[in-house]
């Protein structure tokens, strides 16, 4: 059926008659029962839980398929059948998308589900609200559907809300860090079906830094909704993953748990980069436009809550760093091929942010030239940090802004108290780090139990 979609996709009117007549044939002959479940279970030992309770599907794909397929291509190739006389509500952004570009939410109510509203995260259900924006309730102007928000006052589903509701499906692209928001409106969406005996489907997408895991593991009295469990900043689990540990873990209010079927992934391992899933990058918030910006992110956001400024405002966002009064070359490295740290190599830049709306209003330093450092390459994991460790440590050394290089709020974004006077005290960045590491160590043993593809 995905061919024929995808040789018909220029003509919307065939389109819709094809996804009709596909889904009345389906509905009356039911789904294929050749179709292969494997249910992802682990043995109870020393404490370990068993996930038994949640339903993994890994569906058959054709072998000539080189790509990753998807959580959301899954159900539409396979799996309708869960959606059969169901009343549907749908958590989802600009991500949830077919590889044709047709959202999600557009895909279903094509083939005839019964999609009664949609939830929209931080940034919107189409993406173009600005970051820490309080997003409205409307309706959405393609579909007519009630859009609800999940950000602001509102971040977990209501019990009105869900009243008239049978399944919920959540299909978002994350980015793999613990500061990203999205994993925690899924775990609100979860815990809130587990109260109301909703079932929700999890639609299972690569993530982009999903190879490694690191960083310091949140320490629970620094919980927010920029880090909510005690996972490290890298926590190396796609959403579907992370579903199964936020179910099973006891982490939602009162120990509920909810009836979760998470969708997987075909094709994908965590040793892909996401040039080698083979699909789009589709922006999963308006300041990570590059997939380049997203790998970079969880090491370079935890400047945001200093006075340095990581790009807002420009196309450049969380590529580039910088201030009026920086010296970037106080900071990194001269060496024959050009400035750099623990590998990764930089460039002086200039940049003036601007009040962008939809993307970054009012920006830090906004109509300022800021003098700074534009990053140009890939390294991995450790040298990552160091470099981000480095750099902190280099910026609050340039005396004119060290009693107000912290921001309130910045424990939140490290997840504890001591990185802030690790920095002051000069530690050493590989000192930091060599700190971090027996905590990334228990949670990566905490982490198995619940992974879908193979490392």
């Amino acid at each position: 059926m995905y061919n024929m979609i995808q040789q018909l996709k220029n003509n919307r009117y065939t389109l819709l008659f094809v996804y009709l007549a596909c889904t009345l044939m389906f509905f009356a002959c039911g789904s294929d029962s050749s179709s292969s479940t494997a249910l992802e279970e682990s043995e109870a030992d020393s404490g370990a839980v068993s996930i038994a309770e949640t339903r993994a599907l890994s569906l058959p794909i054709s072998s000539s398929s080189t790509r990753v397929l998807t959580g959301a291509e899954q159900l539409i190739a396979n799996q309708l059948d869960l959606l059969k006389n169901k009343r549907v509500a749908i958590i989802a952004n600009p991500t949830s998308c077919m590889p044709d570009g047709t959202h999600l939410v557009d895909t279903l109510i094509a083939l005839g589900v019964n999609v009664v509203k949609v939830f929209g995260p931080e940034h919107g259900f189409r993406g173009d609200a600005s970051a820490g924006t309080k997003v409205k309730s409307s309706h959405d102007k393609k579909t007519g559907l009630p859009v609800l928000s999940l950000y602001g006052n509102n971040r977990k589903p209501k019990p009105a809300q869900l009243k008239e509701v049978d399944v919920v499906i959540f299909d978002i692209q994350d980015v793999g860090s613990r500061h990203y928001t999205y994993i925690y409106t899924m775990s609100y969406a979860i815990e809130a079906c587990a109260e109301n005996n909703k079932p929700i489907i999890i639609l299972d997408r690569p993530n982009p830094n999903g190879w490694y895991v690191d960083g310091p593991v949140l320490n629970k009295k620094y919980s927010s909704f920029i880090g909510m469990h005690e996972i490290p900043i890298v926590h190396g689990m796609t959403v579907g993953e992370y579903a199964q540990m936020v179910n099973e873990e006891g982490w939602l209010k009162n120990g509920v748990k909810a009836e979760l079927t998470v969708i997987s992934c075909a094709n994908y391992t965590h040793q892909m980069r996401w040039e080698e899933t083979g699909l789009a990058w589709i922006p999963p918030s308006p300041n990570l436009a590059t997939e380049y910006a997203a790998y970079l992110y969880p090491a370079i956001c935890w400047l945001e809550p200093t006075v340095v400024s990581v790009g807002r405002g420009t196309d450049e966002a969380f590529t580039i760093i910088g201030a009026p009064w920086f010296s970037g070359f106080q900071v990194a490295r001269t060496t024959s091929e050009g400035l750099q740290l623990y590998g990764l190599q930089m460039e002086g830049y200039t940049f003036t942010p601007r009040s962008l709306p939809g993307k970054s209003e009012h920006p830090k330093f906004q109509d300022e030239s800021c003098q700074g450092l534009r990053f140009k390459n890939r390294v991995e994991g450790k040298p990552l940090f160091l470099v981000s460790l480095s750099l902190l440590q280099s910026l609050y050394q340039q005396g004119s802004v060290k009693g107000a290089f912290f921001k309130k709020g910045f424990e939140k974004w490290a997840g504890n108290a001591e990185l802030r006077q690790q920095v002051i005290n000069s530690i050493t960045p590989e000192d930091i780090y060599a700190s971090w590491q027996p905590g990334v160590e228990a949670f990566k043993e905490k982490r198995k139990k619940y992974l879908l593809y193979e490392e």
